[in-house]
C-alpha cells in the first residue's frame, strides 16, 4: 500500500467537541500538529451536507498532502474522488466497495478477529482497523479487542494494520510489541482544547512506542 507511512497518527473526526470552532479548523490544527491520515466521520448529517463538509475536509487534505478517506460512505466518497473510505464489518462487503471505487482508491476495514482480518485482507482491504485496543467512550457499539488478538492479527496479515479504540499518549506504549504501524483516535485529539498540541504529543508518544525515535 503506497499510503502505508501516512497511517502513523491517524484522525478519525468527531464534531462533538468543536465547542464552537468549525471542524476545518479542528482538522486543519490536528494535522498541523502532526497528524498524517483523515477520515471523516459522520452519522448524523444529511447527504447535502455531509457531501459539501466532505469537498472542504478533501480540499484541506491535498493542501497538506494528508490521505483523506469518509467513512462508511462509499457513494459520497466515489462521487468526490476521496482517497478512499473505510468500511466496518456491518458496511458494504469489500469486494463490492472496490468495484465501486476502482484499484487506485484506500479501502480500509475494520476487525476484531484474525478471521475478520485475514477475510479482508483477501477480499482486497488495503489495511485494516483493529479495535478497540482499551475501553472507549467515542463509539457505542465498539468491541473490546485484547493485545494479544491484536499482535496475531498483525501477524497474519501482509497489509498494514493501524489499533483504534481509547488510544491516548498515556497508554500508547502498551502497543510498542504488537506489530501495528500506527494508530487510530478521535477524543485524544479532538476532545482536547488544544487540538494542535494534542496531535503532537500523541505523535511522539506514538514514535517512541513503536521505536521510530
Amino acid at each position: 500500500m503506497k499510503y502505508a507511512d501516512k497511517l502513523l497518527l491517524y484522525a478519525v473526526t468527531d464534531r462533538s467537541w468543536l465547542g464552537g470552532k468549525t471542524l476545518y479548523e479542528e482538522v486543519e490544527h490536528a494535522i498541523q500538529g502532526g497528524v498524517t491520515f483523515v477520515q471523516l466521520r459522520e452519522k448524523r448529517l444529511e447527504d447535502t451536507a455531509f457531501l459539501k463538509e466532505a469537498q472542504e475536509i478533501q480540499k484541506l487534505c491535498k493542501k497538506y498532502h494528508v490521505p483523506f478517506v469518509i467513512n462508511d460512505n462509499v457513494e459520497i466518497a466515489a462521487r468526490i474522488h476521496a482517497d478512499g473510505v473505510h468500511i466496518g464489518q456491518s458496511d458494504m462487503e469489500v469486494k463490492k466497495a472496490r468495484e465501486r471505487l476502482g484499484n487506485e482508491r484506500i479501502i480500509g476495514v475494520s476487525a476484531q478477529t484474525v478471521e475478520q482480518a485475514v477475510r479482508a485482507e483477501r477480499d482486497g482491504a488495503d489495511y485494516l482497523g483493529v479495535g478497540a485496543v482499551f475501553p472507549t467512550g467515542s463509539k457505542a457499539d465498539a468491541v473490546e479487542v485484547d493485545h494479544q488478538t491484536l499482535r496475531e492479527i498483525c501477524r497474519a496479515v501482509q497489509i498494514p494494520v493501524i489499533a483504534i479504540g481509547g488510544i491516548t499518549k498515556d497508554n500508547v506504549k502498551e502497543l510498542n510489541d504488537s506489530g501495528i504501524c500506527g494508530i487510530a483516535v478521535i477524543s485524544a485529539i479532538f476532545a482536547e482544547k488544544d487540538t494542535k498540541e494534542a496531535a503532537r504529543s500523541l505523535k511522539e508518544k506514538t514514535m517512541e512506542a513503536l521505536g521510530i525515535i
